[in-house]
């Protein structure tokens, strides 16, 4: 049974044109660092990708989907670009850690922990995906693809959790500035940082980097 893979079901015309995660944008201090190394997980064709390239990160992006992969090469040239079935054939970076892993609207619990795994000491996990919920609204649909109440906290054991939300996500219309419930959807999200060894300098995080959109707003399911 595969996992959910959101990206594989939107057209490469709106991958390309779809804006970059609001809550990637929100811990810029997770991947404004030239230089640094960065993972996209299940990245379609790399709305991330592009923008933590062009922020001067050495990008690698892992996807299924060849098409979406050819258009993202051509976009970032040097970038490492894996075509893989993580689900069905071994987990590519067995040895490998990343200052930054990057997932978004992409779950398949058995690898949860190498994802979690492949974060170097000193980097970040940003990581947001459907929640349970959602089932209730429209599509994923299925438990298979909702995260739990909880479960990026339990998934991020061992790292430091410096933002998470889980909640019902009440997004703009085309062409409106207010958010509404009928284009909302429940998500649940984590920032969390691996703590490096005790005699390095304490890590300051920032706990507002950017904005949030007018047009967006977060209320928890039991407040409803």
């Amino acid at each position: 049974m595969s996992g959910l893979h959101v990206s594989t079901a939107l057209s490469s015309r709106h991958q390309l044109s779809a804006p970059p995660s609001p809550w990637l944008l929100r811990w810029a201090q997770a991947w404004q660092q030239a230089g640094a190394t960065a993972l996209d997980l299940a990245c379609g064709s790399g709305r991330h990708a592009r923008l933590l390239h062009q922020a001067g990160l050495k990008v690698t992006a892992l996807d299924r989907d060849r098409q979406a992969l050819q258009q993202l090469q051509q976009v970032c040239p040097d970038a490492e670009i894996i075509e893989a079935d993580i689900e069905q054939g071994p987990w590519p970076f067995e040895t490998r850690q990343f200052d930054l892993v990057l997932v978004t609207n992409y779950l398949w619990r058995p690898l949860l922990p190498a994802i979690v795994g492949s974060v170097a000491p000193g980097g970040w996990l940003i990581y947001e995906t459907f929640a349970h919920g959602q089932q209730t609204i429209g599509r994923p649909a299925r438990p298979d693809f909702l995260l739990q109440p909880g479960e990026l906290l339990q998934a991020c054991a061992g790292l430091r959790i410096v933002g998470y939300e889980d909640g019902f996500e009440a997004l703009c219309a085309q062409g409106t500035k207010a958010p509404t419930e009928v284009n909302g959807r429940y998500v649940q999200r984590v920032a969390a940082h691996r703590s490096k060894p005790l005699d390095e300098p304490f890590a300051k995080y920032w706990l507002v980097t950017a904005p949030r959109a007018p047009c967006q707003a977060l209320e928890s399911p039991a407040l409803q």
